[in-house]
């Protein structure tokens, strides 16, 4: 992992209340269904204001750290947000430092291998420390790149 400095961004979406434990669960995840209703075709084309084609995962609102509950907003860049669409959420991802990691290969099986590498680095006490802020996965045709504040 490295340690890259990110932009500010806004993202416009959808937003859902999990933990990794109930993600590890299929009676109980919520990312899938967030996933299949923002991943399908079309599924941002009313946003105004898109700055690109990718699809962005905000993870905020930590309780405390990988084993407490999380926001994750699943949604589109935008340059401003002055009107929300129906049933959808803002959230400013702030500039800053970020360990980075890719995931590349067969989705979602790439992506959950990076966060099992996030969750080693966290448990082990890897430095830098993770800070549990906001997080930041970018989902574009190469795979999708993880921003983990610190």
């Amino acid at each position: 992992m490295d340690v890259t400095e990110r932009a500010e961004l806004l993202v416009v979406g959808y937003a859902v209340r999990t933990t990794n434990a109930d993600e590890m669960d299929p009676s109980r995840a919520k990312l899938p269904a967030q996933w299949q209703r923002g991943g399908a075709p079309g599924a941002f084309a009313h946003v105004p204001g898109r700055t690109d084609e990718n699809l962005y995962a905000v993870l905020t609102d930590y309780e405390s750290d990988h084993h407490g509950a999380y926001t994750q907003i699943l949604g589109v860049g935008v340059r401003t947000v002055p009107r929300l669409p129906e049933g959808m959420v803002a959230v400013r991802v702030p500039a800053g430092q970020s360990l980075t990691l890719a995931a590349r290969g067969p989705m979602p099986q790439a992506l959950i291998e990076a966060w099992q590498q996030v969750w080693k680095h966290t448990e082990s006490g890897g430095s830098p420390a993770r800070a549990f802020t906001t997080d930041l996965e970018i989902h574009h045709a190469d795979g999708a790149d993880l921003y983990l504040a610190i």
